[in-house]
């Protein structure tokens, strides 16, 4: 009821609560107007500007010309570096998701002890995460430099030896040093983050009643600490994921997909066919294929979940 119905000690007519209700529903759609402007513009509208445009030939500087599944098809038969680019990037973040997960959750709890500098040790936590990925991936191209890069001086003063990796350099290497810089940035950043507030959100009580039943600490963090996360870690794991298989500017800058296609990840695949080849309906066509296996792979990780994400308060 408003104020005016209120000190006036009457109700309000039907005819006015709908006309109340409909300024309202205008307002809170003239709110609701830039996100929906820059939904159509940004999002929803190039989206199926590149639907169409995956089932074409277009090279900018000409109309794009009809070919049905032609794109697709070629993308499976005849792309050489399609199959091995998908594969390439499936192999990065099998690797990346599980180390970043396990070295965020041991910060994390580090960083939830009632310890002294906690704030300081948190802010240097979170630091390479707010580092820009070009000057990031600049820093690492020094560090890894081979001839002149700190690591490999360590190692041939530790080793007493010539020999070091080429990093960067090397198709050996490469895959392993962009990882270390994936991890340098991940580890103390928002997933971190996700997971403090996730361990602050564990109600002290479970831990005093298994302090009672003579639970260690070992024992406490596994059937306490990360039961209660588990939702946490299920959230992490769908972005880490999801972000792992988007990689691109790292390998971009710091190898440029190479050497020797060591690190030809899928979406620098399609950058090369679009921007470099402008084939942007070949490149229209790749990106959708990749939505779709993103779209499969995160269905059926919802679905798994209902395996081992517990949450609490939910009726069975």
């Amino acid at each position: 009821m408003s104020t005016k119905a209120m000190t006036t000690g009457r109700s309000l007519s039907p005819r006015w609560m709908q006309s109340l209700r409909a300024r309202e529903a205008i307002a809170g759609y003239l709110f609701l107007l830039p996100w929906l402007l820059g939904l159509a513009l940004f999002i929803a509208g190039p989206m199926l500007t590149s639907g169409y445009l995956s089932f074409t030939r277009y090279d900018i500087v000409n109309a794009p010309k009809f070919v049905g599944l032609k794109n697709f098809i070629e993308i499976f038969t005849k792309d050489r570096l399609f199959w091995p680019s998908l594969l390439l990037t499936f192999r990065y973040a099998l690797i990346v998701v599980p180390l970043s997960l396990v070295g965020a959750l041991a910060a994390a709890v580090l960083l939830n002890q009632a310890l002294r500098g906690t704030t300081w040790f948190r802010t240097f936590f979170f630091l390479p995460h707010l580092t820009p990925i070009v000057a990031a991936a600049v820093l690492w191209g020094w560090i890894f430099n081979p001839e002149v890069g700190p690591i490999n001086h360590w190692i041939r003063t530790i080793t007493g030896s010539d020999d070091a990796p080429g990093w960067f350099r090397d198709p050996a290497w490469a895959m392993t040093g962009l990882i270390i810089m994936a991890m340098w940035g991940a580890i103390g950043g928002n997933t971190m983050l996700i997971f403090l507030a996730g361990l602050q959100g564990v109600p002290q009580e479970l831990y005093d009643a298994a302090v009672v039943d003579g639970a260690g600490l070992w024992a406490k963090f596994r059937n306490v600490t990360i039961p209660m996360l588990t939702p946490t870690i299920f959230f992490n794991m769908v972005l880490g994921i999801i972000g792992a298989l988007k990689v691109f500017a790292a390998a971009f800058i710091a190898t440029a997909g190479g050497p020797a296609y060591a690190t030809w990840f899928y979406a620098l695949h399609i950058y090369t066919r679009a921007f470099e080849y402008f084939e942007m309906g070949y490149a229209s066509a790749l990106a959708w294929i990749f939505f779709f296996v993103l779209f499969v792979f995160t269905y059926v990780q919802f679905r798994q979940s209902r395996r081992w994400v517990y949450y609490a308060g939910e009726v069975d």
